[in-house]
């Protein structure tokens, strides 16, 4: 059975249409309040979100603030150039295996936060969230999405001059800065989905359209990337896996974020995110632009 799982004042909830419903409650306890501990309940989840219908919601979705879905999640994977336009418009070799760093959960936010910048170097990234639902190690390819809690909306920000202060570059670090990691606005089962495997995806910077892509178009897909991940880590419950942005970034355009910028991130059947953008101080190396973004920027700035 099919659910979307969201928070609210860190308390995990079932969303049904306009109504939401706190999960420890319809319960009646046997169900955690904390969304992570609560995927360890997955038939429980299902059972109770077949039967919403019959049962008084807590409120209504429009009188709360969502939060991020996962926000006690364990780990954070993220694979990098996994859109073949994002590779070659970055000038960049079509890897062969996945090329995975970690974007640390201390930076995860809900799908309305504020991202707060600390240079005039930032940019946006919209990608695809999956959340392991099932521990498992050395997972089979073929067996990779029955891993899959669900699915969300991620935007992965990153400080360029942090990102790239180092060679090779700190992408953890980069994509780390505390609000980096906007997530929501809830947890979608794939099964709610017509297609999970093809879902379009698109992000608009002030109204205007920089990103749009299809998921179909990843070069390692998801059951590929878990299978992948597996072979070197168990994949706890809760964990997440940022499967990758495609073509459409700022730094190859000489765009960055500036005070007051609205992101709006929308992915077919998962909803959308709309963050405001925040200037609010300078890192150590907040003036520092690598060599090889400075022939995207415009002359007078280069």
């Amino acid at each position: 059975m099919s659910f979307k799982l969201g928070t609210s004042n860190n308390r995990a909830i079932l969303i049904n249409e306009d109504n939401y419903y706190d999960l420890e409650q319809i319960s009646n306890g046997s169900v955690s309040s904390d969304s992570v501990q609560a995927l360890s309940s997955i038939d429980e989840i299902n059972n109770l979100s077949s039967s919403l219908g019959e049962i008084s919601p807590t409120g209504k979705l429009s009188d709360i603030e969502l939060g991020n879905p996962v926000p006690n999640s364990r780990n954070s994977y993220a694979v990098g150039l996994n859109y073949r336009g994002h590779a070659e418009e970055g000038g960049m070799e079509i890897p062969e295996v996945p090329m995975v760093f970690t974007k640390h959960t201390s930076c995860f936010v809900g799908p309305n936060a504020n991202v707060e910048m600390r240079s005039d170097f930032v940019d946006y990234e919209a990608e695809l969230v999956v959340v392991i639902g099932k521990e498992g190690k050395d997972i089979k390819k073929e067996d990779g999405w029955n891993h899959v809690a669900g699915m969300c909306i991620g935007q992965d920000i990153s400080d360029r001059p942090a990102q790239f202060a180092t060679q090779p570059p700190m992408f953890n670090l980069g994509k780390s800065f505390d609000t980096y990691g906007p997530m929501g606005p809830y947890l979608v089962s794939p099964d709610s989905l017509n297609d999970y495997k093809s879902l379009d995806l698109e992000c608009k910077l002030n109204g205007k359209i920089m990103q749009k892509d299809n998921t179909n178009d990843l070069i390692f897909d998801v059951p590929t990337i878990i299978s992948y991940l597996s072979e070197i880590v168990t994949l706890k419950v809760g964990d997440t896996i940022w499967t990758g942005t495609p073509a459409g970034v700022g730094a190859t355009q000489g765009i960055f974020l500036k005070d007051g910028d609205i992101l709006k991130t929308t992915i077919e059947g998962l909803g959308e995110m709309e963050n405001k953008c925040v200037r609010v101080s300078d890192h150590s190396r907040a003036d520092f632009l690598p060599d090889m973004f400075k022939g995207f920027l415009p002359k007078d700035e280069d």
